[in-house]
């Protein structure tokens, strides 16, 4: 039987773009490349679109919403996050997060009820639209360094507050789906068991580089719940494609020896084949049975569109058999249908 995520991401939605670099999370871009890099997207065809308070601080929303409430509401799917209140001040402390972002705003961590009920609220009105499709509870994960006590002590807050209210909201049909958006398997393994999530954000855990976990254990257990999978960061923020950067945080540029030599064996066998890496990357993520849908981040139109045509390139089935032969992808990851 379908699930609801199933319903919101019918096929015209398996592909999206999130939000994080016209954030300024890596690069400073102006609001004409942002305007660029959205126009472009809707010019391929793009409609699923994934946003966050945390980006920029409020700066990521403000772009898509600038260019998306001009569109009809019900032509595309719209995702953002909870967790994170911001509130305007002089004394801001927006640069010891985003110093790219120039946001005029301070953060609230606040995993509470009322704190999602007011973050979507706040999120409606920067994107300038009536309602959000998914909400994703935003970085219940070790990883996330920035919280005061623990990502533990938040999660337990968000167990008796976010995620109840969040199915009730959804009730309410201010939101259609609700899960959480995380870039380690914790959360979601515990969600789906605490509580009636649609579709989670798994971000970062399914890619060439690093997915035997999500292949063994995020999977198995989301198929068990009737749980989707919104598939993020398959790029490894761009490490895959040639940035000198691997996945999220301040220390991104440490880069582990044997992650640098994983990319030299997939480049390797990509040369091989006539394969370009970043589409193998993209297309490989996309497969995942329990995956709805794809989203990828984008800078520039240029990139957006290079982005959508990896998605339409065809791979040769012997690629993949090498790679698995080579035991660089697990023997049970499932492989794009459209290999030839």
């Amino acid at each position: 039987m379908p699930n609801r995520a199933q319903k919101i991401f019918a096929p015209e939605f398996s592909f999206g773009l999130g939000g994080v670099p016209l954030g300024n999370e890596f690069n400073k871009h102006s609001d004409r490349e942002a305007a660029e890099t959205l126009e472009a997207a809707w010019g391929l065809g793009v409609r699923y679109y994934d946003v966050a308070p945390w980006y920029g601080f409020g700066l990521s929303e403000r772009r898509f919403g600038h260019f998306l409430h001009n569109k009809n509401r019900d032509d595309f799917v719209l995702s953002s996050k909870v967790g994170k209140l911001f509130k305007a001040s002089r004394e801001n402390r927006h640069a010891d997060y985003f110093p790219l972002s120039d946001s005029p705003n301070d953060i609230i961590f606040d995993y509470t009820a009322d704190g999602v009920r007011r973050s979507i609220e706040d999120s409606l009105q920067r994107l300038g639209v009536s309602h959000l499709d998914v909400a994703f509870v935003h970085d219940l994960s070790p990883d996330f360094v920035y919280f005061p006590n623990g990502w533990e002590e938040q999660y337990e807050i968000a167990r008796k507050g976010a995620f109840p209210e969040l199915s009730k909201m959804r009730d309410e049909g201010i939101i259609r789906g609700w899960g959480v958006g995380v870039n380690t398997p914790y959360a979601i393994l515990r969600v789906i068991e605490d509580s009636d999530p649609d579709v989670c954000l798994c971000a970062r855990q399914y890619s060439l580089i690093d997915h035997e976990n999500a292949v063994r254990e995020v999977f198995p257990a989301v198929r068990a719940k009737n749980v989707s999978l919104v598939i993020g960061s398959s790029l490894n923020a761009g490490f895959l494609s040639g940035s000198a950067r691997y996945n999220y945080g301040k220390e991104n540029f440490v880069i582990p020896a044997e992650v640098i030599a994983k990319r030299e064996q997939l480049r390797a066998v990509a040369e091989r084949h006539g394969v370009d890496l970043r589409t193998a990357a993209l297309q490989f993520s996309a497969a995942a049975t329990e995956a709805v849908s794809l989203v990828v981040g984008a800078r520039s139109a240029t990139q957006i569109s290079e982005d959508w045509n990896s998605m339409q390139a065809k791979i040769p089935a012997d690629f993949w058999a090498e790679l698995q032969h080579e035991k660089l992808i697990d023997a049970e990851a499932a492989l794009p249908a459209r290999s030839e």
